[in-house]
Protein backbone atom coordinates (compact mmCIF):
# COMPACT_ATOMS: atom_id res chain seq x y z
CA UNK A 1 0.00 0.00 0.00
CA UNK A 2 1.32 3.40 -0.95
CA UNK A 3 1.38 6.52 0.81
CA UNK A 4 -1.79 7.85 -0.78
CA UNK A 5 -3.40 4.70 0.07
CA UNK A 6 -2.22 5.05 3.55
CA UNK A 7 -3.45 8.57 4.21
CA UNK A 8 -6.73 8.22 2.42
CA UNK A 9 -7.27 5.18 4.46
CA UNK A 10 -6.98 7.37 7.96
CA UNK A 11 -8.92 10.38 6.16
CA UNK A 12 -12.00 8.11 5.62
CA UNK A 13 -11.86 6.83 9.01
CA UNK A 14 -12.05 9.95 10.73
CA UNK A 15 -15.23 11.22 8.41
CA UNK A 16 -16.78 8.05 8.61
CA UNK A 17 -17.14 9.61 12.18
CA UNK A 18 -18.55 12.57 10.99
CA UNK A 19 -20.93 11.98 8.01
CA UNK A 20 -23.91 9.63 7.13
CA UNK A 21 -22.73 5.92 6.29
CA UNK A 22 -24.46 6.93 2.85
CA UNK A 23 -22.56 9.72 2.00
CA UNK A 24 -19.89 7.85 2.95
CA UNK A 25 -20.39 5.33 0.74
CA UNK A 26 -21.73 7.34 -2.32
CA UNK A 27 -18.95 10.52 -2.21
CA UNK A 28 -16.22 9.48 -0.33
CA UNK A 29 -15.48 5.77 -0.77
CA UNK A 30 -15.34 5.48 -4.46
CA UNK A 31 -12.33 8.45 -4.33
CA UNK A 32 -9.14 7.13 -5.66
CA UNK A 33 -5.72 8.08 -3.78
CA UNK A 34 -3.81 8.95 -6.47
CA UNK A 35 -0.65 11.20 -4.97
CA UNK A 36 0.79 11.94 -1.39
CA UNK A 37 3.74 14.00 -0.97
CA UNK A 38 4.02 14.74 3.15
CA UNK A 39 2.08 18.44 2.12
CA UNK A 40 -0.32 17.23 -0.90
CA UNK A 41 -2.93 14.95 -1.29
CA UNK A 42 -4.55 14.20 -4.85
CA UNK A 43 -7.84 12.37 -4.75
CA UNK A 44 -9.06 11.43 -8.28
CA UNK A 45 -13.31 10.78 -9.29
CA UNK A 46 -14.96 9.60 -11.75
CA UNK A 47 -16.11 12.39 -13.58
CA UNK A 48 -17.01 16.39 -13.31
CA UNK A 49 -20.42 16.17 -11.04
CA UNK A 50 -18.54 14.01 -8.25
CA UNK A 51 -15.61 16.34 -8.48
CA UNK A 52 -18.12 19.28 -7.82
CA UNK A 53 -20.07 17.66 -5.39
CA UNK A 54 -16.80 16.69 -2.93
CA UNK A 55 -15.42 20.10 -3.53
CA UNK A 56 -18.17 22.09 -2.45
CA UNK A 57 -19.18 19.93 0.68
CA UNK A 58 -16.45 17.38 1.57
CA UNK A 59 -13.35 19.46 1.03
CA UNK A 60 -13.43 21.74 3.96
CA UNK A 61 -14.17 18.82 6.68
CA UNK A 62 -11.10 16.88 4.37
CA UNK A 63 -8.40 19.83 4.58
CA UNK A 64 -9.41 19.60 8.55
CA UNK A 65 -8.96 16.58 9.08
CA UNK A 66 -5.25 16.23 7.11
CA UNK A 67 -4.85 19.57 8.89
CA UNK A 68 -5.46 17.54 12.40
CA UNK A 69 -2.67 14.54 10.90
CA UNK A 70 -0.01 16.41 9.68
CA UNK A 71 0.53 19.52 12.53
CA UNK A 72 2.46 22.84 11.56
CA UNK A 73 2.06 22.13 7.98
CA UNK A 74 -0.83 23.49 5.68
CA UNK A 75 -1.93 20.64 3.57
CA UNK A 76 -3.31 20.93 0.14
CA UNK A 77 -6.29 18.79 -1.04
CA UNK A 78 -6.43 18.27 -4.92
CA UNK A 79 -9.79 17.01 -6.45
CA UNK A 80 -9.50 15.23 -10.29
CA UNK A 81 -12.05 14.27 -12.56
CA UNK A 82 -11.67 11.63 -15.26
CA UNK A 83 -8.64 12.55 -17.81
CA UNK A 84 -7.55 15.50 -16.26
CA UNK A 85 -3.77 15.93 -15.52
CA UNK A 86 -2.00 16.22 -11.94
CA UNK A 87 -0.52 19.58 -11.50
CA UNK A 88 3.09 19.68 -12.41
CA UNK A 89 2.89 16.28 -14.10
CA UNK A 90 4.73 16.22 -17.73
CA UNK A 91 1.49 16.87 -20.23
CA UNK A 92 0.77 13.70 -22.15
CA UNK A 93 1.31 12.52 -25.17
CA UNK A 94 -0.91 12.89 -27.58
CA UNK A 95 -1.13 9.47 -28.38
CA UNK A 96 -2.16 8.84 -24.32
CA UNK A 97 -5.33 7.45 -23.67
CA UNK A 98 -7.85 9.49 -22.46
CA UNK A 99 -8.29 7.90 -18.65
CA UNK A 100 -11.78 7.55 -17.97
CA UNK A 101 -13.34 5.64 -15.18
CA UNK A 102 -16.16 3.18 -15.62
CA UNK A 103 -15.30 3.06 -19.91
CA UNK A 104 -14.50 -0.91 -20.00
CA UNK A 105 -16.38 -3.63 -21.66
CA UNK A 106 -17.51 -4.53 -17.85
CA UNK A 107 -19.47 -1.45 -17.32
CA UNK A 108 -21.36 -1.73 -20.32
CA UNK A 109 -24.91 -2.84 -20.63
CA UNK A 110 -25.50 -4.73 -23.80
CA UNK A 111 -29.13 -5.14 -24.99
CA UNK A 112 -30.68 -5.18 -28.39
CA UNK A 113 -30.01 -1.63 -29.35
CA UNK A 114 -26.65 -2.15 -29.14
CA UNK A 115 -25.87 -5.75 -28.92
CA UNK A 116 -24.17 -6.20 -32.18
CA UNK A 117 -21.68 -2.98 -32.01
CA UNK A 118 -20.70 -4.36 -28.57
CA UNK A 119 -19.98 -8.02 -30.02
CA UNK A 120 -17.96 -5.99 -32.53
CA UNK A 121 -16.25 -3.96 -30.37
CA UNK A 122 -14.90 -7.04 -28.66
CA UNK A 123 -14.10 -8.94 -31.91
CA UNK A 124 -11.64 -6.16 -32.55
CA UNK A 125 -10.35 -5.97 -28.89
CA UNK A 126 -9.50 -9.63 -29.26
CA UNK A 127 -7.55 -9.44 -33.11
CA UNK A 128 -6.86 -5.78 -33.63
CA UNK A 129 -6.10 -5.07 -37.20
CA UNK A 130 -6.52 -8.50 -38.36
CA UNK A 131 -10.55 -8.54 -38.52
CA UNK A 132 -13.60 -5.98 -39.10
CA UNK A 133 -10.69 -2.82 -40.24
CA UNK A 134 -12.27 -0.15 -39.74
CA UNK A 135 -14.66 -0.32 -37.84
CA UNK A 136 -17.23 2.15 -38.16
CA UNK A 137 -19.92 2.84 -35.03
CA UNK A 138 -22.60 5.29 -35.42
CA UNK A 139 -25.69 6.40 -33.72
CA UNK A 140 -27.14 9.37 -31.88
CA UNK A 141 -25.12 11.89 -28.57
CA UNK A 142 -25.26 9.88 -25.38
CA UNK A 143 -26.17 6.29 -26.91
CA UNK A 144 -22.23 4.63 -25.69
CA UNK A 145 -20.02 5.16 -28.71
CA UNK A 146 -17.63 6.70 -27.12
CA UNK A 147 -17.86 3.97 -24.31
CA UNK A 148 -17.42 1.14 -26.61
CA UNK A 149 -14.45 2.80 -28.33
CA UNK A 150 -12.25 3.51 -25.23
CA UNK A 151 -13.09 -0.02 -23.74
CA UNK A 152 -11.74 -1.44 -26.89
CA UNK A 153 -8.44 0.72 -26.51
CA UNK A 154 -8.48 -0.05 -22.77
CA UNK A 155 -8.39 -3.89 -23.63
CA UNK A 156 -5.88 -3.90 -26.51
CA UNK A 157 -3.47 -1.74 -24.15
CA UNK A 158 -3.68 -4.13 -20.99
CA UNK A 159 -3.54 -7.29 -23.66
CA UNK A 160 -1.26 -5.80 -25.42
CA UNK A 161 1.07 -3.07 -23.94
CA UNK A 162 3.47 -2.59 -26.13
CA UNK A 163 1.10 -1.49 -28.67
CA UNK A 164 0.39 2.15 -29.56
CA UNK A 165 -2.87 3.12 -28.89
CA UNK A 166 -4.21 6.80 -30.21
CA UNK A 167 -7.77 8.40 -29.16
CA UNK A 168 -8.39 11.24 -30.59
CA UNK A 169 -11.61 13.81 -31.74
CA UNK A 170 -12.39 14.56 -35.64
CA UNK A 171 -12.64 18.21 -34.65
CA UNK A 172 -9.33 17.90 -32.38
CA UNK A 173 -7.22 15.92 -35.46
CA UNK A 174 -8.25 18.93 -37.27
CA UNK A 175 -7.51 21.35 -35.07
CA UNK A 176 -4.09 19.79 -34.80
CA UNK A 177 -3.40 19.58 -38.71
CA UNK A 178 -4.72 23.63 -38.69
CA UNK A 179 -1.80 24.27 -36.35
CA UNK A 180 0.67 21.93 -37.89
CA UNK A 181 0.42 23.80 -41.28
CA UNK A 182 0.85 27.27 -39.48
CA UNK A 183 3.68 26.10 -37.68
CA UNK A 184 5.43 24.28 -40.32
CA UNK A 185 5.42 20.80 -38.74
CA UNK A 186 3.21 18.42 -41.00
CA UNK A 187 5.96 16.19 -41.19
CA UNK A 188 6.03 15.60 -37.59
CA UNK A 189 2.24 15.45 -37.90
CA UNK A 190 1.82 12.34 -40.32
CA UNK A 191 4.59 11.05 -38.20
CA UNK A 192 2.80 11.24 -34.68
CA UNK A 193 -0.35 9.41 -36.59
CA UNK A 194 0.89 7.17 -38.91
CA UNK A 195 3.47 5.38 -36.32
CA UNK A 196 -0.04 3.98 -33.75
CA UNK A 197 -0.59 0.80 -33.87
CA UNK A 198 -4.71 1.65 -33.30
CA UNK A 199 -6.59 4.82 -33.73
CA UNK A 200 -9.65 5.88 -32.57
CA UNK A 201 -10.76 8.40 -34.35
CA UNK A 202 -14.52 9.96 -32.33
CA UNK A 203 -17.32 12.05 -34.06
CA UNK A 204 -15.31 12.03 -37.79
CA UNK A 205 -18.26 13.75 -39.07
CA UNK A 206 -16.66 16.88 -37.71
CA UNK A 207 -14.00 16.60 -40.51
CA UNK A 208 -16.51 16.69 -43.54
CA UNK A 209 -16.41 18.96 -45.87
CA UNK A 210 -13.11 20.60 -44.66
CA UNK A 211 -10.54 19.65 -47.93
CA UNK A 212 -7.16 19.74 -45.67
CA UNK A 213 -8.28 17.10 -43.38
CA UNK A 214 -10.36 15.30 -45.40
CA UNK A 215 -7.20 14.52 -47.53
CA UNK A 216 -4.62 14.37 -44.25
CA UNK A 217 -7.35 11.48 -42.71
CA UNK A 218 -7.62 9.72 -46.31
CA UNK A 219 -3.74 9.21 -46.34
CA UNK A 220 -3.24 8.63 -42.77
CA UNK A 221 -6.37 5.68 -43.15
CA UNK A 222 -4.74 4.34 -45.91
CA UNK A 223 -1.25 3.87 -44.64
CA UNK A 224 -2.51 2.32 -41.09
CA UNK A 225 -5.06 0.08 -43.43
CA UNK A 226 -2.10 -1.18 -45.90
CA UNK A 227 -0.14 -2.16 -42.75
CA UNK A 228 -2.78 -3.96 -40.98
CA UNK A 229 -3.69 -1.30 -37.98
CA UNK A 230 -6.72 -1.00 -36.18
CA UNK A 231 -8.85 2.10 -37.13
CA UNK A 232 -11.98 2.07 -35.06
CA UNK A 233 -14.06 5.62 -35.83
CA UNK A 234 -17.48 7.14 -34.78
CA UNK A 235 -19.94 9.19 -35.74
CA UNK A 236 -23.60 10.28 -35.41
CA UNK A 237 -24.58 8.82 -38.93
CA UNK A 238 -23.24 6.33 -41.26
CA UNK A 239 -20.84 7.57 -43.89
CA UNK A 240 -24.09 7.39 -46.84
CA UNK A 241 -25.45 10.31 -44.85
CA UNK A 242 -22.72 12.72 -44.71
CA UNK A 243 -22.92 14.26 -48.29
CA UNK A 244 -19.71 16.65 -47.68
CA UNK A 245 -17.99 13.25 -47.12
CA UNK A 246 -15.18 13.13 -49.41
CA UNK A 247 -16.04 10.01 -51.83
CA UNK A 248 -12.71 7.66 -51.42
CA UNK A 249 -13.22 8.02 -47.33
CA UNK A 250 -17.04 6.86 -47.85
CA UNK A 251 -16.10 3.85 -49.74
CA UNK A 252 -13.34 3.09 -47.30
CA UNK A 253 -15.35 3.39 -44.32
CA UNK A 254 -18.40 1.54 -45.61
CA UNK A 255 -15.61 -1.28 -46.44
CA UNK A 256 -15.19 -2.05 -43.20
CA UNK A 257 -17.86 -3.10 -40.46
CA UNK A 258 -20.54 -0.97 -39.84
CA UNK A 259 -22.23 -1.29 -36.62
CA UNK A 260 -24.59 1.24 -35.24
CA UNK A 261 -26.36 1.88 -31.74
CA UNK A 262 -30.03 3.17 -31.20
CA UNK A 263 -31.63 4.31 -28.82
CA UNK A 264 -31.94 1.16 -25.66
CA UNK A 265 -35.25 0.08 -25.28
CA UNK A 266 -37.17 -0.10 -21.96
CA UNK A 267 -35.81 -3.34 -20.44
CA UNK A 268 -32.43 -2.18 -21.37
CA UNK A 269 -32.87 1.47 -19.94
CA UNK A 270 -33.71 -0.31 -16.46
CA UNK A 271 -30.58 -2.45 -16.60
CA UNK A 272 -28.59 0.58 -17.10
CA UNK A 273 -30.49 2.40 -14.13
CA UNK A 274 -30.16 -0.02 -12.26
CA UNK A 275 -26.32 -0.61 -12.84
CA UNK A 276 -25.43 3.00 -12.49
CA UNK A 277 -27.39 3.50 -9.45
CA UNK A 278 -25.15 0.79 -7.73
CA UNK A 279 -22.04 2.11 -9.02
CA UNK A 280 -23.14 5.60 -6.84
CA UNK A 281 -25.02 3.04 -3.72
CA UNK A 282 -28.65 4.89 -4.78
CA UNK A 283 -31.39 3.04 -3.31
CA UNK A 284 -34.00 2.97 -5.60
CA UNK A 285 -37.48 0.54 -5.22
CA UNK A 286 -38.02 -1.18 -8.86
CA UNK A 287 -40.72 0.45 -9.70
CA UNK A 288 -38.74 3.93 -9.46
CA UNK A 289 -36.37 2.46 -11.32
CA UNK A 290 -38.72 1.32 -14.00
CA UNK A 291 -40.48 5.05 -13.80
CA UNK A 292 -37.20 6.65 -14.59
CA UNK A 293 -36.38 4.86 -17.10
CA UNK A 294 -40.20 4.84 -19.46
CA UNK A 295 -39.57 9.29 -18.41
CA UNK A 296 -36.13 9.07 -19.64
CA UNK A 297 -36.25 7.78 -23.20
CA UNK A 298 -33.12 9.56 -25.15
CA UNK A 299 -30.47 8.46 -23.92
CA UNK A 300 -28.14 7.00 -21.52
CA UNK A 301 -25.88 10.35 -20.29
CA UNK A 302 -28.91 12.11 -19.76
CA UNK A 303 -30.67 9.13 -17.53
CA UNK A 304 -27.06 8.96 -15.75
CA UNK A 305 -27.25 12.50 -15.35
CA UNK A 306 -30.95 11.71 -13.84
CA UNK A 307 -29.82 9.18 -10.89
CA UNK A 308 -26.46 11.44 -9.79
CA UNK A 309 -28.46 14.25 -9.31
CA UNK A 310 -31.42 12.18 -7.29
CA UNK A 311 -27.97 10.66 -5.47
CA UNK A 312 -27.15 13.92 -4.54
CA UNK A 313 -30.05 14.92 -3.24
CA UNK A 314 -30.93 12.24 -1.44
CA UNK A 315 -27.17 12.16 0.55
CA UNK A 316 -26.76 15.94 1.21
CA UNK A 317 -30.22 16.72 2.46
CA UNK A 318 -30.36 12.88 3.92
CA UNK A 319 -33.60 11.97 2.61
CA UNK A 320 -35.15 9.45 0.40
CA UNK A 321 -36.10 9.43 -2.64
CA UNK A 322 -39.73 10.42 -3.56
CA UNK A 323 -41.95 9.90 -7.07
CA UNK A 324 -41.88 13.82 -6.48
CA UNK A 325 -38.19 14.49 -5.93
CA UNK A 326 -37.79 11.93 -9.00
CA UNK A 327 -39.97 14.16 -11.48
CA UNK A 328 -38.12 17.57 -10.55
CA UNK A 329 -34.64 16.16 -10.85
CA UNK A 330 -35.84 15.06 -14.75
CA UNK A 331 -37.17 19.00 -15.05
CA UNK A 332 -34.34 20.09 -13.95
CA UNK A 333 -31.84 17.86 -15.81
CA UNK A 334 -33.72 18.75 -19.25
CA UNK A 335 -33.54 22.81 -18.35
CA UNK A 336 -29.69 21.85 -18.37
CA UNK A 337 -29.62 20.30 -21.34
CA UNK A 338 -31.12 23.45 -22.79
CA UNK A 339 -30.76 24.76 -26.40
CA UNK A 340 -28.60 26.54 -28.25
CA UNK A 341 -27.99 29.71 -27.74
CA UNK A 342 -27.85 32.40 -30.23
CA UNK A 343 -24.37 33.11 -30.57
CA UNK A 344 -23.30 29.40 -30.39
CA UNK A 345 -25.65 29.28 -33.50
CA UNK A 346 -23.50 31.98 -35.59
CA UNK A 347 -20.82 30.59 -34.19
CA UNK A 348 -20.87 27.33 -35.54
CA UNK A 349 -22.51 28.33 -38.72
CA UNK A 350 -19.59 30.88 -39.09
CA UNK A 351 -16.92 28.55 -38.21
CA UNK A 352 -18.19 26.18 -41.21
CA UNK A 353 -18.19 28.68 -43.62
CA UNK A 354 -14.66 30.51 -42.20
CA UNK A 355 -16.86 33.03 -41.45
CA UNK A 356 -16.58 35.36 -38.23
CA UNK A 357 -19.64 35.83 -36.33
CA UNK A 358 -19.46 39.66 -36.81
CA UNK A 359 -19.68 39.52 -40.67
CA UNK A 360 -22.60 37.12 -40.50
CA UNK A 361 -24.27 40.16 -38.77
CA UNK A 362 -23.17 42.57 -40.78
CA UNK A 363 -24.63 44.51 -43.59
CA UNK A 364 -22.35 42.38 -46.73
CA UNK A 365 -24.74 40.54 -48.84
CA UNK A 366 -22.17 38.76 -51.18
CA UNK A 367 -22.95 35.48 -51.62
CA UNK A 368 -21.47 33.02 -49.34
CA UNK A 369 -22.15 35.42 -46.31
CA UNK A 370 -25.93 35.82 -47.56
CA UNK A 371 -26.19 32.36 -47.74
CA UNK A 372 -24.61 31.28 -44.29
CA UNK A 373 -26.49 34.06 -42.49
CA UNK A 374 -29.72 32.88 -43.91
CA UNK A 375 -28.48 29.44 -42.88
CA UNK A 376 -28.24 30.42 -39.22
CA UNK A 377 -31.18 31.95 -39.20
CA UNK A 378 -32.93 28.84 -40.30
CA UNK A 379 -31.36 27.02 -37.56
CA UNK A 380 -32.29 29.57 -35.24
CA UNK A 381 -35.80 29.10 -36.01
CA UNK A 382 -35.83 25.27 -36.00
CA UNK A 383 -33.42 24.57 -32.59
CA UNK A 384 -35.43 27.19 -30.36
CA UNK A 385 -38.11 29.09 -29.66
CA UNK A 386 -37.07 32.27 -30.90
CA UNK A 387 -39.65 34.21 -32.84
CA UNK A 388 -38.84 36.26 -36.35
CA UNK A 389 -38.51 39.35 -34.58
CA UNK A 390 -35.81 37.99 -31.83
CA UNK A 391 -33.61 36.20 -34.61
CA UNK A 392 -33.85 39.18 -36.55
CA UNK A 393 -32.55 41.64 -33.48
CA UNK A 394 -29.67 38.76 -33.62
CA UNK A 395 -28.62 39.71 -37.00
CA UNK A 396 -29.84 43.78 -37.21
CA UNK A 397 -32.68 43.00 -39.39
CA UNK A 398 -36.08 42.81 -39.52
CA UNK A 399 -38.81 39.93 -38.88
CA UNK A 400 -39.56 40.16 -42.61
CA UNK A 401 -36.09 39.62 -43.54
CA UNK A 402 -36.16 36.46 -41.14
CA UNK A 403 -38.90 35.04 -43.04
CA UNK A 404 -37.96 35.09 -46.13
CA UNK A 405 -34.66 33.78 -45.42
CA UNK A 406 -36.21 30.54 -43.38
CA UNK A 407 -38.54 30.09 -46.19
CA UNK A 408 -35.67 29.98 -48.94
CA UNK A 409 -33.39 27.72 -46.78
CA UNK A 410 -36.42 25.75 -46.23
CA UNK A 411 -37.60 25.12 -50.27
CA UNK A 412 -33.84 24.76 -51.25
CA UNK A 413 -33.50 21.99 -48.86
CA UNK A 414 -35.85 19.75 -50.31
CA UNK A 415 -34.30 19.66 -53.61
CA UNK A 416 -30.40 20.57 -52.12
CA UNK A 417 -29.02 17.01 -50.77
CA UNK A 418 -25.71 19.01 -50.27
CA UNK A 419 -27.62 21.90 -48.13
CA UNK A 420 -29.49 19.31 -46.71
CA UNK A 421 -26.12 17.85 -45.82
CA UNK A 422 -24.58 21.11 -43.98
CA UNK A 423 -27.29 21.79 -42.18
CA UNK A 424 -26.88 18.82 -40.59
CA UNK A 425 -23.27 18.97 -39.86
CA UNK A 426 -23.32 22.45 -38.56
CA UNK A 427 -26.69 20.91 -36.50
CA UNK A 428 -24.43 18.14 -35.22
CA UNK A 429 -21.63 20.72 -34.37
CA UNK A 430 -23.87 23.22 -32.26
CA UNK A 431 -25.19 19.63 -30.31
CA UNK A 432 -22.20 18.25 -30.03
CA UNK A 433 -19.45 20.62 -29.23
CA UNK A 434 -19.74 21.86 -24.69
CA UNK A 435 -21.00 25.18 -24.06
CA UNK A 436 -23.28 25.66 -26.91
CA UNK A 437 -26.43 25.04 -24.90
CA UNK A 438 -28.17 27.59 -22.27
Amino acid sequence: MNDAQNIWGIVVEKLSEELTPISVQTWIEPCEPVEYDGNRLILRVKDEFRKNILAERFSPVITKILEDLLPGGTPELVILSGEDRIPGEQEKTEDDMPCVPGYTFADFIVGPSNKFAHAASVAVSESPGTRFNPLFIYGSSGLGKTHLMLAIGYAIRERTPEKKVCYVKGESFMNELIQAIQEGTTKQFKEHYRSVDVLLIDDIQFIAGKQSTQIEFFHTFNELYQTQRQIVITSDRPPMEMTLLDDRLRTRFEGGLMADIAPPDLETRIAIAKSKAALIDLSLPDEDTVYIASKVKSNIRKLEGVLNKLGAYSSIMNIPVTREMIDRVIAEVDCIEGVPTAEAIIRETGKYYSLTPEQLKSENRSGAIKTARQVAMYLMRTLTSMSFQEIGAAFGRNHSTVINSVTRIDEQMRTDARLKGVIRDIESNITNTPGNRE
